[in-house]
């Protein structure tokens, strides 16, 4: 199967001159001409794909079907888009969220069968920090057994908070876009999100000013 995003067939209009070079102008040009949103799909599928990849796994060809779901939707939802948000790009991953919810149990089997790859959690000596680092950076296919079980006992929402952050490498205030919660909520819960990692992990709590 392919590691790249699949083609998506959107609708054809009359050709029309991009409004300028951000994803808002596309977005706007496309509601007059169809074919505009294309821009949008070739600038971010991949990405999408991606993140989605991580989620899921490419087994199946779910994180195909999400990701061509996830432009579909933003296809026809075009149209509610804030067009003051030149970046689309938390839109977007806020909708392939939503999607990824429909397949919670594919990425909760996913992670636990990650943790058992290695022959279960790592002995509470190794590389703690190392550990703790990867709780924040770290990519499914390199991830350390300990660190796959304790995703996979997170709740879902806690996993698409703590995930859109360290594998979609958004900022916060892109994360409450894409969840659509207050940017204060993003970081409280954050802060929660790493004690109880950091709990799962057995690794020692953070140091209060």
């Amino acid at each position: 199967m392919s590691s790249t995003a699949p083609r998506l067939d959107l609708p054809a209009g009359d050709p029309a001159e991009p409004d300028g070079s951000t994803d808002a102008g596309l977005i706007r040009a496309s509601l007059e001409t169809p074919e505009e949103f294309s821009g949008v799909f070739d600038r971010y599928a991949d990405e999408i794909h991606a993140y989605v990849s991580r989620r899921l796994g490419p087994e199946l060809g779910q994180a195909d079907d999400v990701t061509a779901e996830t432009f579909l939707v933003a296809f026809r939802k075009r149209h509610k888009y804030d067009l003051t948000r030149p970046d689309a790009r938390p839109w977007l991953y806020g909708i392939a969220g939503k999607l990824i919810s429909g397949h919670r149990r594919s990425e909760t089997r996913r992670l636990r069968s990650l943790a058992k790859a290695a022959g279960g959690a790592d002995g509470p000596g190794a590389a703690l920090h190392e550990e703790e680092r990867s709780a924040e950076r770290a990519s499914a296919a390199a991830m350390r057994p300990a660190l796959a079980a304790a995703l996979a006992r997170l709740s879902a929402a806690e996993r698409d908070l703590l995930l859109l952050i360290a594998w979609a490498d958004l900022t916060y205030e892109e994360t409450a876009e894409a969840l659509t919660i207050p940017v204060g909520t993003v970081r409280s819960r954050l802060h929660r999100i790493r004690a109880k990692l950091r709990r799962h992990l057995h690794l020692p709590e953070e140091p209060t000013a």
